[in-house]
């Protein structure tokens, strides 16, 4: 892999706002500049989740490759699995600039894009035109800030995409769009995976597939409220819940950029997400997958959200501040741990240490 040229190329990218460096970052990606893996991926982290076959359990996190530009390259730097989005029926400019910021002294971030984002027609000829290259592909659906009707928006984007996703993941979680997160509420939930479930049955009824579906919660969420919460996704058959999106807590963080309003990712996030993260599995009992994102940045951090209860990751940040060269470090570190435990596959070491993570406070 090209890891190696990171330092310098981070340094150039620093020189820019977060947002244009982003957009650099597609832009070099679109045009093949990235770096590939190098080998194989280790067998013992290979595993079935969601009825879907993934040779490494790593993604990169929504919001990346908001307009379906660059699943491939993903997928050709490593990564299991690609997820496009979040993607709104309408497209949508977002609050207004400036919106990200780097809390370098932090190691994080700090987002309130608001879903900027091209609309479905945009992705939608996007994700055709790449449909035979295969791989896991899956589609981030949200809701326009001015829809009268939110849950019919994320209907829309299922029967839109149903045909090309390899799965969707349900955004009721961002900050950014004033009310989203009441979709988390117990009632709310009900309602609209009630209405995602019947669209759903409309789609097998015409033959088409059925996609797996997966319901993306907040840190943020009382601690009270995780069980109704975990019980409402269990009770409708979420394939999997992702823990979680971005908070807005601000823990001891040190960088003057601390006081920016917005969605917080990265290492500040960590011990706040994995501890939600062990609750969940424990809520669940350990029967859904569950997809571990938040403040990974290491190759440790990652092996903690295993051992914590996740089936799959996800990482962005992480990415931001070390570069592509972490997936890699990431596969072997949980691959040696595998090993390490006698283990031939994750689901030897997953959830070993959830009880002691559940026992860490959220705050």
């Amino acid at each position: 892999m090209l890891s190696w040229l990171y330092p310098a190329a981070r340094a150039g990218l620093f020189m820019l706002s977060p947002e244009d460096a982003h957009a650099a970052t597609i832009a070099a990606m679109e045009t093949g500049l990235y770096p590939r893996a190098s080998r194989d991926d280790p067998p013992e982290l290979a595993q079935d989740v969601m009825g879907l076959r993934f040779h490494n359990p790593i993604g990169i996190a929504a919001g990346f490759d908001k307009d379906a530009r660059v699943p491939d390259a993903v997928l050709g730097m490593g990564c299991g699995f690609a997820e496009i989005g979040t993607i709104t029926p309408k497209p949508q400019d977002g609050n207004a600039k400036p919106r990200v910021f780097r809390l370098v002294d932090d190691r994080a971030m700090i987002n309130r894009l608001g879903f900027n984002n091209a609309g479905h027609a945009a992705a939608l000829s996007r994700l055709q035109a790449r449909a035979s290259r295969g791989g896991i592909v899956g589609v981030n659906i949200g809701a326009n800030k001015d829809a009268a009707d939110r849950a019919a928006d994320y209907v829309a984007g299922l029967k839109t995409f149903n045909h090309l996703a390899s799965y969707f993941t349900v955004n009721i979680s961002s900050p950014n769009t004033p009310g989203l997160r009441d979709l988390q509420a117990p009632a709310a939930l009900d309602d609209l995976l009630s209405r995602l479930g019947a669209a759903r049955a409309d789609l097998e009824a015409q033959g088409l597939p059925r996609r797996p579906l997966v319901v993306k919660i907040a840190p943020d969420i009382a601690e009270a409220d995780i069980p109704a919460i975990v019980e409402r996704l269990v009770a409708h058959a979420v394939d999997a819940i992702a823990v979680s999106n971005t908070t807005l807590a601000r823990p001891g963080l040190k960088d003057r950029n601390a006081r920016e309003a917005g969605g917080l990712s990265g290492r500040p996030l960590f011990n706040r997400a994995t501890a939600m993260l062990a609750r969940v599995y424990q809520e669940s009992k350990g029967a859904v997958p569950l997809i571990g994102i938040g403040g990974i940045d290491s190759p440790q951090a990652a092996l903690a959200k295993i051992e914590a209860g996740a089936t799959l990751l996800q990482l962005y940040t992480g990415l931001v501040y070390e570069g592509p060269g972490l997936i890699g470090a990431i596969k072997e570190r949980l691959a040696d741990a595998v090993r390490s435990a006698g283990a031939t596959s994750l689901a030897g070491i997953r959830g070993r240490k959830a009880q002691e993570w559940a026992q860490r406070p959220l705050g």
